[in-house]
C-alpha cells in the first residue's frame, strides 16, 4: 500500500477513534443542537457568508468520513438557514462528501475487492454497467442502507464518478428538502402549544410518508415507456381478455370469472391447449403403457410366470387418445361458458393494448393477457424437412411403431418418449449434443437414468451434433459428428425434442413492438407486465420456466394484476419452483441442486437417504434411487431437495410445503408417516439430518447417567 493510501486510512482511523474518544456524537445530538440553537442562529445573522462556510465544510467532512449524525446535522440546516438555504447547502454539501467517501473507498479498495472476487462479481458488475444509475437513484430515493455503506460499496463497483455524483444529487434532493422543512419547523417551536401547529405535523407527516412517496417515483421511472401511443377507449367491452385456451389461459379465465369480472377467452385451435392435447396428458398416458409393458416383462420378479409382452400400438395410442377425450370436458367450452366466461373461437389479433380483433369483431378490454404457450423448436438441420420428423405435436398421430426410433434431444421430453418407445418394442438411439442426458440435474442423477436405458436397450450417444439428414436407397440416414469424426446412423423415424419455442408471432406483438427478452419469450417484469401496462403474458410465452404448474402459477398473478390494476400489483416471485421428469426412475427437485448451489458459491449441508433401504420400496420392488436434500449451515432450513426413484413426484410435494411456508427438517422428522409407504423417504431423510447432528460429546455421560439410573 502506497503512503498516501496509508496516510487516507490513518485519517479515517483518527477520525473514527476522535468521535468515540472524545465523545463526539453527543456534539451531533438533537440535544445538543437544540440547547445551542438560539446561539447559532444569533451567529448565523451577524456573520451569514462564514456561517454558511462554516456549515458547508463541516458537512462535506462529516459526510466524507461517514461519521454519524447527517439526519441531525440536516435538521439543524434548516433550523439555522431555513428551508431554501438549508436545502441547497445540504443538498450540495451531502452530494460532495458522499463523493468523497466514494472516491476514497474506490482508490482503497476497489482493485484489491476486484482481483480477489472478480469471478463472484462478474454478474453484479455487468448489472451495476447497465443500470447502476437506476440502482443508485433507487437507494437515493429509499434509504433502506445507510448513506455511509452506499457510498462505500458504490466505490466497489464499475459506476461512472460523474453518474454518481448526478445521480446522487437528484436522488437524494426530495428526502433532503423534508428533513431540511422539519428541522426549519421545530426551529419555530418556542412552547408546548407550537407541537400542535399544523406545518410541524405536516413536516413530520412528510418524514412518515417519505418512503411511500419515493416508492411511487421509482415505480413510475422504472416503466418501460411504451413503444408507440395508442388511442385508451372510453369504455371497454371486458374487464380481461385471454388469448389461449391452455394452462395458463384457463387458469387466468377461470379466476377472472370467479371474481365475477367479464372475461373473454379466444382460442384458435383447440381448448386445453398442449397440455391436454400434445403434452402431459397424452405422454403420461403413453408412459403408463410403456412401464406396465415394463411390469409385464419383469413378472418374475413379483413370482409370476414370465408373459410374453405384445404390444398392440394402435391399441396403445386408442388409449391415449381415451384418456385425453375423458379429461377433455374438464376444459371444453361448455364448462367454461357455464362458469361465465365468453368462449370465442378464431385467431386473435392485437392491434391496441386495450384491443383484440377477432375475425370481424374486435374487443375492447381494460387489461389483455396474452397465453399462447410454445411449440417444439425444429433446428436448422440439412434435409431434416426431407426425410420428415415427428416432434412432441405430431407424434400422437402415428399408427404404427416405428422399428427404429432416432430421438434428437436428451431433456425432459427426449429423455420420457425415449424410454416410453423402447418399452414398447422400438429400437431406440437417443443423440444429444451435451455431454450427459438432463445437463440441468447433477450428474449422478443423470448417470441413474442413463444406465437405466441401458437396461432398456436404448443406445445413448451423447457429445454429438447431427450434420445432415438424407434419404437413400429407400432408407433415411442420419450424418452425426462425434469428436469431429462423421458416423451414419439409419433410421426409420426421427423424434426432434430439442426444446420449444415460445409463441409469440403472427398477432399483433410484432405491429405494437412488444418487447423480447433473449430466450425469445415476451419480456415482462414482476407483475408480468408487458412494456404496455394493461397488456400481461403468462405461462411458455413468457418463461422462463416451461412447466404447466408454472403456467398456472403465473396466470393467477397475471389476471389478480390486471383486474386489480393500479389498486394493488402482487409481483410474482420464483423461490420455490418444482419440476418432475417422468422417466423410470423419476427425477424430482425443488430449489437448487447441488451442482446449482457449488456454481454459485452457496455454502450447504448434505443430508443423504438411500430409497433402496425403505420397506415399501423393497416390497414393491423398486428398491432403488435417493432423496437429497440441501440445508443452510447450521440451520434446518431446506435450500432444495432431489429424489430419483419410484413415485419421486408425489415425494416431492411434502418438500415444496415445507419450503413454501418456511419449515425446515425438524417439522418433517416430527410429521407421522404411515407406514409402509414411500412418503417414510422423506421422514428418514429429515431423521438422518438430526442424528448427524447429536452432540456426540455428551453420549459418554448420557451412558453414565442411565447407569446410576439403573442403580448400576
Amino acid at each position: 500500500m502506497s503512503k498516501m493510501k496509508l496516510s487516507l486510512v490513518a485519517l479515517f482511523a483518527a477520525a473514527l477513534l476522535a468521535y468515540f474518544v472524545f465523545d463526539l456524537g453527543d456534539y451531533l445530538s438533537l440535544a445538543y443542537v437544540q440547547s445551542q440553537l438560539e446561539g447559532m442562529q444569533g451567529y448565523t445573522q451577524e456573520h451569514f457568508v462564514l456561517a454558511v462556510s462554516l456549515y458547508f465544510t463541516a458537512y462535506i467532512v462529516l459526510t466524507a468520513l461517514s461519521i454519524p449524525g447527517a439526519v441531525v446535522v440536516t435538521l439543524l440546516g434548516g433550523a439555522v438557514f431555513g428551508l431554501l438555504w438549508g436545502t441547497v447547502l445540504v443538498s450540495f454539501a451531502s452530494t460532495i462528501g458522499a463523493t468523497l467517501a466514494f472516491l476514497s473507498s474506490r482508490w482503497l479498495l476497489h482493485d484489491w475487492v476486484q482481483a480477489r472476487f472478480g469471478s463472484s462479481l462478474g454478474a453484479i458488475n455487468a448489472g451495476v454497467a447497465r443500470d447502476g444509475a437506476f440502482y443508485l437513484f433507487s437507494l437515493r430515493m429509499v434509504p433502506v442502507f445507510p448513506f455511509f455503506l452506499v457510498n462505500l460499496l458504490m466505490g466497489l463497483t464499475p459506476i461512472r464518478v460523474s453518474t454518481y455524483f448526478l445521480v446522487s444529487q437528484v436522488g437524494m434532493l426530495l428526502g433532503t428538502a423534508v428533513y431540511v422543512n422539519a428541522g426549519a419547523e421545530l426551529a419555530r417551536i418556542d412552547s408546548l402549544s407550537g407541537l400542535v401547529q399544523p406545518s410541524l405535523i405536516l413536516s413530520f407527516a412528510l418524514l412518515g410518508i417519505l418512503p411511500w412517496v419515493a416508492r411511487g417515483i421509482l415505480g413510475v421511472l422504472r416503466r418501460p415507456k411504451p413503444p408507440r401511443q395508442f388511442a385508451r377507449p372510453r369504455r371497454f367491452d371486458a374487464n380481461v381478455v385471454v388469448i389461449g385456451a391452455g394452462s395458463a389461459g384457463l387458469v387466468s379465465a377461470i379466476i377472472a370469472a370467479g371474481a365475477k369480472a367479464k372475461v373473454v377467452l379466444i382460442e384458435k385451435h383447440r381448448m386445453g391447449g398442449d397440455c391436454l392435447n400434445t403434452g402431459c396428458v397424452p405422454s403420461k398416458a403413453l408412459i403408463r403403457s410403456a412401464r406396465v409393458a415394463d411390469y409385464l416383462r419383469r413378472a418374475s420378479q413379483f413370482g409370476l410366470e414370465a408373459v410374453d409382452v405384445k404390444v398392440n400400438f394402435a391399441r396403445v395410442m386408442q388409449r391415449v387418445r381415451e384418456v385425453i377425450n375423458t379429461i377433455e370436458p374438464h376444459d371444453s367450452v361448455e364448462r367454461y361458458t357455464g362458469l361465465g366466461v365468453e368462449c370465442v373461437s378464431g385467431e386473435a389479433v392485437i392491434t391496441s393494448p386495450w384491443t383484440v380483433r377477432v375475425g370481424e369483431r374486435e374487443i375492447s378490454s381494460r387489461a389483455i393477457v396474452v397465453a399462447t404457450g410454445a411449440r417444439p423448436f425444429v433446428p436448422p438441420i440439412p434435409g431434416l424437412e426431407e426425410v420428415g420428423y415427428l416432434s412432441s405435436d405430431t407424434l400422437w398421430e402415428l399408427a404404427e411403431l416405428p422399428g427404429r426410433l432416432l430421438v434428437l434431444g436428451g431433456g425432459p421430453i427426449g429423455c420420457e418418449l425415449a424410454q416410453s418407445f423402447a418399452r414398447l418394442g422400438a429400437q431406440v438411439t437417443l443423440v444429444d449434443q451435451a455431454a450427459r442426458l438432463l445437463p440441468r440435474e447433477d450428474a449422478e442423477v443423470a448417470e441413474l437414468v442413463s444406465e437405466r436405458f441401458r437396461q432398456d436397450g436404448i443406445r445413448v450417444i451423447t457429445g454429438a451434433a447431427v450434420k445432415c439428414f438424407e434419404a437413400r436407397n429407400g432408407n433415411r440416414i442420419a450424418t452425426l459428428l462425434i469428436d469431429g469424426e462423421e458416423q451414419e446412423l439409419p433410421f426409420d423415424q426421427v423424434l426432434v425434442a430439442v426444446g420449444r419455442k415460445p409463441n409469440v408471432e403472427g398477432f399483433g406483438l410484432e405491429e405494437l413492438q412488444v418487447p423480447l427478452n433473449a430466450r425469445g419469450s415476451i419480456e415482462v417484469n414482476a407483475c408480468l407486465q408487458t412494456v404496455y401496462p394493461s397488456l400481461y403474458a403468462c405461462g411458455d410465452v413468457a418463461g422462463p420456466y416451461q412447466f404447466t404448474h408454472m403456467a398456472s402459477y403465473q396466470a393467477w398473478y397475471a389476471v389478480l394484476n390486471a383486474l386489480l390494476g393500479r389498486l394493488k400489483r402482487t409481483p410474482i416471485h420464483y423461490r420455490v419452483v418444482p419440476w418432475v421428469t417422468f422417466t423410470d426412475p423419476e427425477i424430482a427437485r425443488v430449489g437448487l441442486s447441488e451442482e446449482e448451489a457449488q456454481a454459485q458459491g452457496i455454502a450447504y449441508e448434505l443430508t443423504r437417504y438411500g430409497i433402496d433401504d425403505l420397506d415399501r420400496a423393497i416390497a414393491d420392488s423398486e428398491a432403488h434411487g435417493f432423496v437429497k436434500v440441501l440445508t443452510k449451515p447450521g440451520s434446518d432450513r431446506i435450500l432444495g431437495a432431489t429424489i430419483v426413484g419410484y413415485h419421486a413426484g408425489e415425494l416431492l410435494a411434502e418438500f415444496v410445503l415445507a419450503m413454501t411456508h418456511g419449515l425446515g427438517l425438524k417439522k418433517i422428522a416430527a410429521t407421522t408417516h404411515v407406514y409402509p409407504t414411500l412418503g417414510e423417504a422423506n421422514r428418514f431423510t429429515a431423521n438422518a439430518w438430526r442424528s448427524a447432528r447429536v452432540p456426540q460429546a455428551l453420549l459418554p455421560w448420557a451412558e453414565r447417567f442411565f447407569r446410576w439410573r439403573r442403580g448400576a
